[in-house]
């Protein structure tokens, strides 16, 4: 990140739910992550690397979650809520899928492409980076807001492994590096998706507590 982009004021989460900036920048993430999920879901089947198509993956649940917060962007605390917990679920569930297919490919995978891993991970890169550099300002926002940040951050962090597996295959010849880069995706998934759940079940419960306030002042 650059130091203008630290230098940015956190707003407050109730101010951004309608600001124009914001909702620019989830259409802008949405479709960079359909367009990356295009290509490294043929990418990942065309040199057989799955930590290349888990990232594909990533892309595919990433782009449907930038939906869903644009959806719910102007609601209600408690709506945000509950889609950040939809979205932490499917990070948790993306991150077991991963798991298991890395315990199947250690049988009957194969040696993947490290070439084609390598430059598809570099572009998927640059795409996260730029997407994660936008959304820096709104890290601590609500639930919502931090589940879209943490998705961007993971997935360049995702990306930079994935660059480092290209490597490894290409210098061992062996599947290993590819297996072992997926299976960090998946641990980071499932982190971020629990860190998004607890946040989103505390600020359920507070809504639920204004709610019956109001309730007992009518």
């Amino acid at each position: 990140m650059s130091a203008h982009c630290c230098e940015h004021d956190t707003p407050k989460a109730e101010s951004l739910v309608n600001l124009p900036r914001y909702r620019k920048i989830l259409w802008i993430a949405l479709i960079v992550n359909a367009a990356m999920f295009l290509v490294e879901i043929g990418a990942g089947f065309q040199s057989g690397s799955l930590s290349l198509l888990a990232d594909a993956v990533d892309f595919a649940g990433d782009a449907l979650n930038y939906a869903v917060s644009l959806a719910v962007l102007a609601s209600a605390l408690a709506w945000r809520a509950r889609a950040a917990m939809l979205k932490a679920v499917s990070m948790m569930g993306f991150g077991l899928y991963v798991l298991g297919a890395a315990v199947w490919s250690v049988w009957h995978g194969g040696v993947p492409q490290a070439t084609t891993m390598g430059a598809v991970a570099l572009l998927a890169l640059v795409a996260n980076m730029a997407v994660a550099w936008m959304l820096y300002a709104f890290r601590e926002g609500d639930a919502n807001m931090r589940s879209v940040w943490l998705c961007s951050r993971n997935d360049a962090i995702g990306n930079v492994a994935v660059f480092m597996a290209a490597l490894g295959v290409f210098g061992t010849g062996s599947a290993w590096p590819d297996l072992a880069v997926a299976s960090l995706m998946a641990a980071l998934a499932l982190h971020g998706g629990w860190t998004v759940l607890r946040q989103a079940r505390g600020e359920l419960g507070e809504g639920s507590a204004k709610g019956d306030r109001h309730g007992h002042v009518h």
